[in-house]
């Protein structure tokens, strides 16, 4: 099973006679992002972008605040992150680095090395 980078996205799986298997960049950001927002604690990310909004402005809105590159067929995903007034910053930042790293593993076969997180933002719950 190869694991290559393209010009575009990577190549997950590579079986000989049965073809291969490709993933694009904007996949890793998409899988990350919503990863990261499924986490309590998580207002959203660093381009305001909310599970919520996810279903009003689409997927795409999801790579802000999302960066993934690979380097020797790992994947280092880096995320900003607006956390809601709180939650502990590094228990919170923990489960958006684990919640991430498992899903984007288990969605396309690749190993996620660093899962780098930046704090924005601190938001206040609605009516406070």
């Amino acid at each position: 099973m190869g694991k290559e980078e393209l010009q575009n996205g990577y190549t997950v799986m590579d079986n000989g006679a049965a073809g291969q298997v490709q993933i694009s960049n904007e996949v890793l950001t998409i899988i990350a992002g919503l990863a990261a927002t499924e986490v309590k604690g998580v207002a959203s990310m660093g381009g305001n972008i909310t599970n919520e909004l996810v279903s009003k402005i689409g997927m795409r809105g999801l790579s802000k605040g999302v960066r993934t590159t690979m380097e020797n067929g790992v994947v280092n995903v880096d995320l900003t992150l607006n956390l809601d007034y709180g939650f502990s910053v590094p228990k919170t930042c923990q489960k958006v680095q684990e919640k991430v790293k498992a899903a984007v593993e288990n969605m396309t076969g690749l190993n996620v090395e660093n899962v780098n997180i930046k704090i924005a933002n601190v938001t206040m719950e609605k009516g406070n």
